[in-house]
């Protein structure tokens, strides 16, 4: 905690620390600034709601800083001192309103002021996506401390038919009631999604084989040289002007086939590729350097072919993946490959296959070679254990090694010549040892 008198110069100053902290102006006691440990900056009043030391003190925020001038700020706060004065509590007056919001406007505080602050973008659009489509318009006219767990529970059972997507939906209703305790928007302790049960939900992970690999690598060798083949409806009247049967084929660009690769040869998320910019990759060490991803800032170790894929990848503006805008000033990502994906699935007759399972898939094979989760987990850039536990059960090596080690030792003893090639001979018995075997 600091004072200072209040000005622009002394805001543009002002910088986050690990911890939140306040400066309190000099000028007018109880006005001042709060940074927080993301950068956000927003003017506030501290006052006592009441009368003498055991009154007890409150915090309001004014506005963020940007919005208003410090001097229209201090304005503003010398107005909420003065109701003070004669006896008024703004931060009750406030979280009284804030009980009387809606569901959508609670819904539109959490996506902003804390979703889109502390996720990853594509984490927040998944939010407001899983919320505006299916929660708000059966709940968001509904006041938000009257939802109910009944109505929860319905809107929870109207998705049984996607348990997944109900199960997600239902976790950020929870989240969102969490975040609107703390706003004071509904009583402490109150969320309507405790105790409603989630679906079960089958095991999503889906491991490509070598053969289903060798036949994506041929549609995607086809699709960016000759093109994938494409039907035209014969019955329609603009069939006529479309090309012959032979010349009908679509060519994909070279930026979606090398996404696709990159996808595949680095296990990394869609958005981690599709948001890499020039920038992040570096070249000498063989890392993608990524400031902000699912779970934060996180490094990718690059192999070779994937190296190979970037350095043929044509550079047209800041982002690696180009999109439309690539080159101009207000240069945006990709978007998505699902239309590039769906052709390539189709062709290599594997539709049903997410574009996710080529990350499940690059884990598999590590798992499967006996490699070991730690290492797995930090190249896909797992912060916790438990997420690559998922693979435990392809981690077979030691196990293969050990019951080949086993039969070996029984078929000999058998007099059986089926002993497994790729497996270990039993290392001989040192002299001492057989001596103490043979003794007891």
């Amino acid at each position: 905690m600091s004072t200072s008198q209040i000005t622009k110069r002394l805001i543009d100053n002002l910088s986050p620390r690990e911890r939140e902290y306040f400066v309190w102006d000099t000028n007018l006691a109880g006005f001042g600034v709060r940074v927080q440990t993301t950068g956000a900056m927003s003017y506030v009043v501290k006052y006592r709601a009441g009368t003498g030391r055991a009154a007890p003190t409150r915090r309001i925020t004014l506005a963020r800083i940007g919005t208003l001038t410090p001097d229209e700020a201090r304005s503003l706060a010398r107005k909420t001192l003065a109701s003070v004065a004669h006896g008024a509590d703004p931060a009750a007056l406030r979280a009284a309103e804030k009980r009387a919001a809606t569901l959508s406007d609670v819904a539109e505080r959490f996506l902003t002021e804390h979703v889109e602050a502390k996720r990853s973008q594509s984490s927040a659009s998944s939010y407001r996506r899983l919320l505006e489509s299916l929660a708000l318009p059966e709940l968001g006219t509904r006041k938000a401390e009257k939802v109910t767990s009944a109505d929860v529970q319905r809107l929870h059972s109207k998705l049984k038919a996607t348990p997944y997507q109900a199960n997600r939906l239902l976790r950020v209703l929870s989240s969102l009631f969490t975040f609107a305790a703390k706003d004071h928007a509904v009583p402490a302790g109150f969320n309507p999604c405790r105790g409603i049960e989630a679906f079960a939900e089958e095991g999503r992970e889906r491991y490509l084989t070598t053969e289903e690999l060798s036949r994506i690598g041929d549609a995607i060798r086809e699709a960016e040289t000759i093109g994938l083949p494409y039907d035209v409806d014969d019955e329609k009247s603009t069939a006529k002007h479309a090309p012959k049967p032979d010349m009908r084929r679509t060519i994909m660009g070279p930026f979606a086939a090398a996404a696709l690769r990159l996808l595949i040869f680095t296990g990394a998320r869609l958005r981690e590729i599709l948001h890499l910019r020039w920038e992040e990759v570096d070249f000498e060490r063989g890392l993608l350097l990524l400031p902000k991803s699912k779970t934060g800032k996180k490094t990718i170790v690059l192999n070779g072919p994937a190296l190979e894929v970037l350095r043929s990848i044509p550079r047209t503006g800041k982002f690696v993946i180009a999109g439309t805008s690539a080159g101009e000033p207000d240069e945006r990502p990709r978007a998505d490959l699902k239309k590039p994906w769906r052709a390539i699935v189709r062709r290599a007759g594997l539709e049903g296959v997410r574009i996710h399972d080529l990350r499940h898939t690059h884990a598999s094979i590590g798992a499967g070679a006996g490699l070991g989760l730690p290492i797995i987990g930090k190249l896909l850039g797992h912060t916790q254990a438990s997420t690559t536990q998922r693979y435990a059960h392809l981690d077979t090596d030691p196990l293969r090694r050990a019951s080949d080690h086993i039969a070996n030792h029984l078929a000999r003893a058998l007099g059986e010549p089926h002993a497994s090639p790729s497996a270990p001979e039993q290392a001989p018995l040192k002299k001492k040892a057989r001596k103490k075997i043979a003794s007891t």
